[in-house]
């Protein structure tokens, strides 16, 4: 069976650097493009890091290009008057660098990167990559989704196109950016609700499958025997990410979606018409999930469990394999 074809559209970020590795190392995906968007730090350093990330991994091919800065329409940077309702309810978050270090990658410290990114958009890249080989290439985002919705508003054929959409976001439980809300999602809302309005089903790992996946002292410490890989960015990202006990461990969220790719029995899917608040007060950003449907045809997948054990195989065994090319 031939690998698939995705473009991974992200925010590195801790998880994107182990959800980018995986992708890297299994052998039943094939990586043709990576672009970039601002979220988890700014545009500049997720950019940055996906370079590094790309040199350091050994894929210098494949082309990295950089989108949107922010929001579709929101201000990132507003901190409003919490007596201004209005404001309020356009409040997007500045980004998670208080998560993810000042730089995005955590305690690692990748090379600098050589090569530098393609030129261009990284909409434009999505839509005429997709435009040539229609049916033939998988779109997962990881990050906020602006880059996808303006994809889809200069061009509506790349839901076509695309042989799948996947994303890393939401809940139908609660946030972790707010209570209601997922970060990816409150990043940019109006562009969240352009892309799940947009005629496709959305495959949608979110926070519910995502916080099942935690890298607990028996994972960090096989990913610290894998040589240069384990030291220089494996445990300096998942350390860095949240504390480490026998029992508990940081969720290694964006993982989870690239892992369904590799092999989509892992996760448990259920239909549901997922709708994106864009107005609330305390709930812009959250996917309201609708799994009863009453008649209507879902416009979701959404993921509602994930087999751990099964899981962490495969990604330490992908990971056992970048380890071994890498060396050291």
């Amino acid at each position: 069976m031939s690998a698939r074809k995705i473009i991974i559209d992200c925010d590195p970020g801790i998880d994107d650097a182990l959800a980018i590795t995986l992708a890297h190392g299994s052998p039943a995906l094939e990586i043709v493009g990576i672009t970039t968007v601002g979220g988890n730090v700014n545009l500049a350093y997720t950019t940055a890091n996906a370079l590094r990330l790309r040199e350091f991994l050994g894929f210098p091919e494949v082309p990295v290009t950089a989108g949107s800065a922010g929001p579709l329409l929101r201000d990132p940077w507003n901190e409003p008057d919490a007596r201004d309702t209005l404001a309020a309810r356009r409040r997007t978050p500045k980004d998670a660098a208080n998560v993810h270090g000042e730089f995005g990658l955590g305690g690692a410290r990748l090379p600098e990167a050589v090569l530098p990114p393609r030129d261009g958009h990284a909409a434009d890249f999505i839509i005429d990559t997709l435009r040539a080989a229609p049916g033939e290439i998988t779109l997962v985002a990881i990050g906020p989704l602006t880059n996808v919705a303006l994809a889809v508003l200069k061009e509506p054929r790349v839901v076509d196109w695309a042989r799948e959409f996947a994303i890393l976001g939401g809940s139908y439980t609660r946030g972790n950016y707010s209570p209601a809300a997922e970060f990816n999602i409150a990043a940019d809302p109006e562009s969240a609700a352009v892309v799940f309005g947009a005629g496709w089903t959305v495959t949608t790992i979110g926070l519910d499958v995502s916080r099942q996946a935690l890298a607990v002292g028996r994972i960090v410490d096989r990913m610290r025997a894998m040589g240069r890989l384990g030291t220089d960015l494996l445990v300096p990202c998942v350390e860095f990410y949240g504390m480490v006990t026998a029992d508990e461990g940081p969720a290694v969220h964006d993982a989870c979606a690239l892992a369904y790719l590799i092999d989509p029995s892992l996760v448990t899917l259920e239909p549901a018409v997922v709708q994106v608040e864009t107005a609330g007060r305390y709930t812009s950003g959250m996917t309201v999930t609708d799994f009863g449907l009453a008649g209507r045809a879902p416009n979701a997948m959404v993921g509602t469990s994930i087999d751990v054990p099964r899981f962490w195989d495969l990604v330490l065994t992908t990971y056992e394999n970048v380890a071994g090319r890498l060396g050291g």
